[in-house]
């Protein structure tokens, strides 16, 4: 018999993957959830996607408990902490990106180098403290640094960003690696002229909007883009 939830399981199988042949993350490390009814879906302890099954996939509470045979991700307590404090959360994405994860190792914040940066929900990329992997400590560090953001750094770990969608979710942490990797580039030829508040205010404004189309944007006083006129419908 199928399980169930099995389009969302499989969506949560074909984000994994993906993830790994983007170069996102490698092997086994990392891990993916999505909210539904009961709680959240998650990627199983030490299954290589390549082989994950749907039925593999665990279904936990926001209780700490989980149903099946198989033992939900180390950091489930992170997925879980996300999903019962931010209620705009729909999938949440755990990788240990080359450059995230370098500079996670420096413990320091990102600066707004760029107006990307911005994409996480404010003028910085956060650094999470240093806790063990799979520790209350961890979430609690995280959820610190997730702050406002929707993104953060773990120190000496990796990067945790959330989003409405699974799809949403690993656009992000895309983002943030590409931010991450870009952050060094400039690093070694000089020090990063820095975006300025007032100018950041205006980005974040902006922000609200950044992806949205036309119908999305109905009342909405600031958009990403100064949109061209519209001619009406393709002839």
């Amino acid at each position: 018999m199928a399980p169930k939830h099995l389009r969302l399981r499989q969506q949560i199988i074909e984000t994994c993957l993906t993830m790994n042949r983007l170069g996102l993350n490698q092997g086994t490390s990392g891990n993916v959830s999505a909210r539904n009814a009961e709680g959240f879906l998650l990627t199983p302890s030490g299954i290589a996607y390549e082989t994950m099954k749907p039925g593999q996939i665990v279904q936990m509470d926001l209780e700490s408990g989980y149903r099946g045979e198989w033992l939900p991700s180390s950091e489930w307590r992170m997925h879980s902490d996300i999903y019962a404090a931010r209620p705009e959360a729909g999938a949440i994405v755990h990788v240990h990106s080359t450059y995230a994860t370098a500079l996670s190792c420096l413990r320091i914040d990102i600066p707004a180098f760029h107006y990307m940066i911005g994409v996480a929900g404010g003028t910085d990329l956060r650094c999470a403290d240093y806790a063990t992997f799979g520790t209350q400590a961890l979430s609690d560090n995280m959820r610190a640094a997730l702050t406002d953001r929707t993104a953060c750094l773990l120190a000496n770990h990796g990067q945790i960003c959330f989003a409405p969608t699974l799809e949403k979710a690993l656009w992000l942490a895309g983002e943030i690696e590409a931010l991450c990797q870009q952050y060094w580039a400039a690093k070694q030829i000089g020090e990063p002229v820095l975006l300025d508040a007032e100018e950041m205010d205006r980005v974040l404004a902006r922000f609200q909007t950044y992806g949205k189309q036309a119908k999305e944007l109905e009342g909405l006083n600031v958009t990403a883009v100064d949109a061209p006129e519209w001619r009406g419908e393709v002839k």
